[in-house]
């Protein structure tokens, strides 16, 4: 049977008999690239410069005998397939008289169809024992990803991304630079293997006075110069390659990985390349995932009407922000606003105008607080406000200015004309009416309902409430 000979293959024949090598040449030169080598010492050097898929060898060679070169080839390159030239290869090659470490034995006199059939099964069977190798470091590589698929945080997202590949490209250095849409922390680098000073001196070349453009990342690569080939080089930080994978989300989300290839270890295999391919992929969709998830989650903690946060974000934010304060020793308020009297505007009005009354007042009340303050309709016609590292003065004062505003704002009332309306505010703070979001929530209601029942269009604290409570007017 004659098998094919795939065109990438490399075979080495070492032989002193130059008819040896002319066969070879004949048969081989155009299925394969051939090197000839009349010593084993030739034959380790070309092996040294390029790896082969395969080398014949004679065993009787002059300097250094065939069994010594095989023995080398097995240390050196364990990869490479080994086939022994033999006078007797019936003898040679049966059993345990194959030399350990040989695939086969091929005999002599030399015959063209013999080596060409030998030649295309060896390299027949290494490659299918390497596309199994493939596809088994592909399955391990698709299971590992499947964590990805897992993150529904893009900063989750980046940092699994990034360990996987340190780990699949056996590196120990790499870093990620990503944006994100929103969120204090905006913008962000993570750093694996780098001391102190690296990732300091990383940082101040990627986000200090002129930060580094995502945008300007285009494509994925692998070379020994990059966008940060300047930047590792002034810090003495070796490398062979950088791998730079853009990553991007289907919206605002964009991200840039750079893994470094060891310079002491083996260079980043076709395998290893398509591994990293495969890892991106995932990354790729588990950010578009995390997108969708986040937008989601967004839209379940807004109001439809008014398009501020509502009251299941209110309850989580105070609960965070309780923590933090408590944390640090710091002070929180929180403020309960109702619209006075809103019934009428329904009522004499319609619930459109109502609605745009709503919108209207919480743009008006988002005015009056800091971006880093929490703004929720907490139900109908009230509003709630968390005011972070905010005691009672300062709370209060806040109250009585949101007061002073909504009192003198006139509000879209169609062809009735202008609305004119008040508001009561009541204030708490933690900790000093309460160690808990619940309570607090419920102290400062309490004190707006006081508020109401005072005259309405006034500010109360809860150090002003009653034993008993107030009953709660419109």
């Amino acid at each position: 049977m004659n098998h094919s000979l795939q065109d990438r293959s490399r075979v080495v024949v070492v032989s002193e008999d130059p008819a040896i090598g002319e066969i070879a040449a004949t048969s081989l030169a155009s299925h394969a690239q051939l090197v000839l080598c009349k010593s084993a010492t030739a034959a380790l050097e070309a092996l040294s410069l390029e790896p082969a898929d395969l080398v014949i060898s004679e065993l009787e060679l002059s300097v250094m005998p065939g069994i010594e070169l095989l023995e080398r080839v097995r240390l050196e390159h364990p990869d490479t397939e080994f086939v022994i030239l033999a006078d007797d290869a019936s003898r040679a090659g049966a059993g345990s008289n194959l030399p350990m470490g040989a695939s086969e034995c091929l005999g002599k006199p030399l015959e063209a169809g013999a080596l060409i059939d030998l030649v295309g099964r060896v390299i027949a069977r290494r490659r299918l024992i390497e596309e199994n190798a493939r596809l088994r470091t592909s399955l391990e590589v698709f299971e590992s990803s499947r964590s990805l698929v897992r993150c529904l945080d893009s900063g989750e997202v980046y940092v699994t991304a990034l360990e996987l590949l340190l780990k699949t490209l056996r590196s120990h250095r790499g870093l990620v630079l990503f944006r994100r849409p929103a969120g204090p922390l905006a913008n962000g680098l993570i750093f694996r293997g780098f001391d102190e000073g690296e990732s300091e001196g990383l940082r101040e070349y990627l986000v200090g006075q002129k930060p580094f453009s995502i945008e300007a990342v285009t494509g994925s690569s692998v070379a020994e110069r990059g966008p940060l080939s300047s930047a590792l080089t002034a810090l003495g930080i070796e490398a062979s390659r950088v791998m730079t994978l853009p990553l991007a989300g289907g919206d605002q989300e964009a991200g840039v990985i750079w893994v470094l290839e060891d310079a002491s270890a083996s260079r980043w295999s076709p395998l290893d390349l398509e591994s990293a391919s495969i890892i991106e992929r995932y990354a790729r969709a588990a950010l578009e995932n995390s997108e969708r998830y986040g937008q989601a989650k967004e839209r379940a903690f807004i109001d439809d009407v008014t398009g501020i946060y509502n009251a299941r974000y209110l309850h989580q934010s105070v609960k965070h922000e309780i923590q933090r304060a408590e944390r640090y020793g710091k002070e929180l308020s929180v403020l309960f606003l109702d619209l006075d009297r809103f019934k009428r505007v329904n009522d004499e009005h319609g619930h459109l105008v109502g609605s745009d009354v709503l919108q209207r007042l919480a743009r008006v009340l988002q005015g009056c607080i800091r971006q880093v303050d929490t703004l929720a309709r907490y139900g109908g016609d009230e509003f709630t406000i968390v005011l972070v590292d905010t005691g009672q003065a300062g709370a209060r004062a806040v109250a009585e200015r949101i007061r002073n505003t909504v009192e003198g704002t006139a509000f879209e009332g169609g062809r009735e004309g202008p609305i004119r309306l008040t508001i009561s505010v009541g204030v708490a703070t933690y900790p000093h009416h309460a160690g808990q979001g619940e309570q607090l929530l419920d102290s400062a209601d309490k004190a707006m309902y006081r508020a109401k029942s005072l005259g309405r269009n006034q500010v109360c604290s809860a150090d002003e409430l009653e034993t008993s409570e107030p009953r709660r007017p419109a």
